[in-house]
């Protein structure tokens, strides 16, 4: 409370924001395989994520949002770089791929 207003916090953890958090994760994780291949920030991929059914699910709820985040044009299991990654105590495995030009 500070000059007559007082902020509340919800800090219960939803389902929700567990799902959101695990997305964001594998979003950071894409982003780095980015990085570490060498594609330019402007190429856009095609991507892998195979693992828990808690983390495919995830990938399946969110596929929107992270397509958008890491330029994802679509699905492709086996892609050209390959990493194997802890997702919030989850073994997942992420391929990364350029996408054909447009």
């Amino acid at each position: 409370t500070d000059k007559g207003i007082t902020a509340v916090l919800d800090c219960e953890m939803t389902e929700e924001l567990k799902e959101e958090g695990y997305m964001r994760e594998l979003v950071s994780k894409i982003q780095t395989m980015r990085k570490e291949s060498g594609l330019e920030v402007t190429d856009h991929i095609l991507l892998g994520v195979s693992g828990s059914e808690l983390v495919r699910g995830i990938a399946e709820k969110y596929a929107k949002e992270i397509m958008g985040d890491v330029l994802c044009d679509g699905f492709a299991e086996g892609g050209e770089f390959v990493k194997e990654w802890d997702v919030n105590g989850e073994k997942t495995v992420i391929s990364v791929s350029r996408a054909p030009k447009r």
